[in-house]
């Protein structure tokens, strides 16, 4: 089979697209045939051997957390699911053509792979963050860097919970923000002004890693109701880093359920082929995404 590897950490170049032997699922797994894989922003983190300690790996290595696909071998243990069905979730080097997932669920209906393989990570760490925040109904959650998928996953999710967001992105997606219910403005000289004008702050999250640690706290008066997913510095400021994932199946299951009642939708912005899994990191790495990367098998 192909699959995307790397043998030593760095840049995009170190990833080659390889022949591999086939992964088996092991007790507790299912392995699929892939159909798509999710990029997400940990994925060239470790690459770059920045998240060792979170994700000790060993070289060569392959990538990705997420992918949907069909099952097509069932590991000891495993009940509630056949060869053949369409499912999405988590696992180990996703960016191939059969991986294995030790977590998944059914895709719901109308939801297509490309899109499924978007939503694993991205809902467990926003629904993860949300519950470390500690915000709730009736409160204002500032989202800093809001359009990505964490982003567009904690915006809906949020809305969905009677929590107002107030989001920062690019000029170029305030309207998209303003679509997933949210009360947006601009990053960029000035912006914790223009959040002031827009409401008081219970709690915030640093989505993006853009050095804005301070001004969060500044704005919601505790480094406790602050949570960052991407800035490694965030503790040095009394800030909390999220960074290690909990239940997969829980945020599947409740995926599930939102989708399926309207309530998330997270869109693909571009697709790429295994062969462009280095273009894929660099265009993640640039930020300003509006969704989610995928790429197709």
């Amino acid at each position: 089979m192909k699959k995307v590897s790397f043998a030593e950490f760095g840049g995009p170049d170190v990833l080659q697209l390889m022949d591999a032997e086939e992964p088996h699922a092991g007790p507790g797994q299912v392995r699929i045939a892939v159909r798509a894989a999710g990029v997400n922003p940990v994925d060239w983190r470790v690459r770059e051997g920045q998240v060792l300690g979170a994700h000790p790996i060993e070289l060569p290595s392959g990538v990705g957390l997420d992918a949907s696909g069909v099952v097509d071998e069932i590991g000891e243990g495993v009940e509630g699911v056949e060869v053949g069905d369409r499912v999405f979730g988590e696992g180990s080097s996703t960016y191939a053509e059969f991986a294995v997932l030790s977590a998944w669920a059914r895709m719901p209906e109308g939801l297509t792979f490309e899109e499924a393989a978007g939503y694993p990570s991205v809902v467990e760490t926003a629904l993860r963050i949300i519950r470390e925040v500690g915000v709730r109904s009736g409160q204002t959650l500032l989202v800093s860097g809001a359009s990505g998928g964490v982003g567009s996953a904690v915006l809906q999710i949020a809305r969905d919970r009677g929590i107002t967001v107030i989001g920062t992105a690019g000029a170029a997606n305030q309207d998209y923000l303003r679509s997933l219910g949210a009360l947006a403005t601009t990053y960029g000289e000035g912006w914790p002004e223009r959040v002031r004008q827009l409401g008081h702050v219970d709690a915030a999250l640093d989505l993006a890693g853009s050095g804005v640690i301070r001004e969060l706290v500044e704005l919601t008066g505790d480094p406790r109701k602050v949570i960052s997913i991407a800035d490694l510095g965030a503790p040095e400021l009394g800030v909390r880093f999220s960074g290690v994932a909990g239940s997969v199946p829980e945020a599947l299951a409740e995926a599930v359920g939102l989708i399926s009642r309207g309530k998330l939708r997270i869109p693909v912005e571009k697709s790429y082929t295994l062969a462009e899994a280095a273009a894929a990191h660099v265009d993640s790495r640039a930020g300003h995404t509006r969704g989610r990367r995928v790429l197709v098998v």
